[in-house]
């Protein structure tokens, strides 16, 4: 096991990392923004290091700052978490030529799954069902549009190096083709530093269901599934473990499909195989996000493991049968995940400030993580992202009331938040009822009476 490990990011996912650092012994290194130093996981860990000023591009992007910083702080692995460097194959490959061991997988998977273009052609290669889509589009728009409407109708444009919704632009009709690929090309080379696109069938309101895989590089087992459908503008709001009202079979036959092609990739640390599924057509590839994610905490909750001590375990060199040596563990009941953003509950607008009063709920069931304390401040420098809040139930029922307890005593002053959104979508027939898809909040929102509404009669 590692001596000491940095650790270049924050909020919940820092806080996450130092505590699992701290349960195996081992001494961890912040390193923040000038932003985030009175944040309360600095404190938790062994030691901290301000790398640069609140702009992400001036500390948590400065991929020379970040590394330099890990030597200097005695060092000998990163821990990148989720959204900043995480998945940049290029700083994996020079934190590895610094000698540090990146706490991820290796750059040339980061670099094969980051062009989704490559991920897609990887994964059907292997067996993995896809829905129809082009390749790399090239040319003009006029040539670009051409080969994009052979897939047929509807479709959506996408950034071959992207996510998170950046640059995914949903085209109904010829005539907005070409209008539709240049604003896709301008978002993702704003968001991205890339511009090449891709498009694929749209389905229209699937659900987005995804496998959590572990690997070692010569073997693979899943930890099951969860359900991402519940989504705003396409970023995930809560997640579930398992996926309400899909038939059990099938799901660990699509988990036990994922494992075998990340297994016969030599694929070697934790991945997330994403999919959308229709009744109609059932799963298709989506992309495959190489590193731990944002809903960890759910598949945690009815798997009895501990993904981030997994990661460390598998970094260091240890294999996948001496870390799961019994496979992959049963479901223990139902968790379901909810993302508190500090953000207008009606426009869905970062709502920065001072948090005056912040009381997670934490006992009863329900899981709590975050990096902030009361006292401290949400800056608008960052994803306003302040909590995520996970409930635990012998049924999927169960974990719902739990949340929906856990979320009405959570106490926030000074920001507004997306909890009233939370607790009417709890409360909303088609997601209470197991049948929530992707456009399932839209509909919500656009509801008589939200964010309140009045709930359905039953018959």
């Amino acid at each position: 096991m590692f001596k000491r490990v940095a650790v270049p990011n924050r909020g919940a996912v820092a806080s996450r990392v130092v505590r699992a650092l701290n349960e195996l012994g081992v001494e961890s290194l912040i390193l923040c923004s000038e932003a985030d130093k009175d944040n309360p996981y600095v404190a938790e860990a062994t030691f901290f290091k301000v790398i640069g000023p609140s702009a992400p591009r001036e500390s948590y992007l400065n991929q020379d700052a970040v590394i330099r910083a890990a030597l200097e702080g005695g060092c000998d692995a990163l821990h990148p978490g989720y959204g900043f460097l995480s998945e940049n194959w290029e700083f994996a490959r020079k934190t590895g030529e610094a000698g540090l061991v990146f706490i991820g997988p290796s750059p040339e998977f980061l670099k094969t799954m980051g062009d989704k273009v490559s991920a897609r052609a990887v994964m059907g290669g292997r067996g993995f069902p896809l829905s129809p889509s082009t390749g790399t589009l090239l040319g003009t728009l006029e040539e670009m549009a051409r080969e994009a409407e052979k897939i047929g109708f509807p479709l959506l444009i996408k950034p071959a190096g992207g996510g998170g919704g950046i640059g995914m632009i949903p085209v109904f009709e010829s005539g907005k083709l070409q209008s539709g690929l240049k604003t896709a090309a301008s978002q993702a080379e704003r968001g991205f530093g890339k511009s090449e696109l891709y498009a694929e069938r749209l389905l229209i309101n699937p659900r987005h269901v995804e496998f959590q895989i572990v690997a070692d590089g010569r073997e693979a087992l899943h930890l099951h599934e969860r359900d991402c459908s519940t989504q705003r503008r396409r970023q995930k709001v809560v997640e579930e473990a398992g996926a309400p009202g899909i038939e059990e079979a099938l799901l660990r036959e699509t988990a036990e499909k994922a494992a075998r092609a990340l297994a016969s990739l030599g694929y070697d640390h934790l991945g997330t195989v994403e999919t959308l599924y229709s009744r109609e057509s059932g799963f298709s590839f989506l992309e495959l996000n190489p590193r731990l994610q944002v809903e960890h905490a759910a598949t945690e909750e009815v798997t009895g493991t501990d993904l981030v001590k997994i990661q460390l375990r598998l970094a260091s060199g240890e294999k996948l049968k001496d870390i799961l040596p019994a496979g992959t563990p049963e479901k223990r009941g139902h968790a379901v995940e909810a993302r508190i953003y500090a953000e207008d509950p009606l426009r869905f607008l970062p709502s920065p400030g001072p948090l005056k009063v912040f009381r997670p709920p934490y006992g009863g069931g329900v899981r709590v993580e975050t990096g902030f304390k009361e006292g401290g401040v949400v800056t608008p420098f960052y994803d306003p992202m302040i909590a995520q809040v996970i409930a635990r139930g012998e049924t999927r029922g169960e974990a719902l009331d739990k949340l929906s307890s856990a979320l009405e005593a959570f106490r926030v002053e000074g920001v507004k938040t997306n909890i009233p959104f939370i607790l009417a979508l709890l409360r909303h027939p088609p997601f209470r009822e197991g049948g929530a898809h992707t456009g399932t909040s839209e509909e919500l929102v656009k509801s008589p009476g939200y964010p309140n509404p009045a709930p359905e009669k039953s018959s």
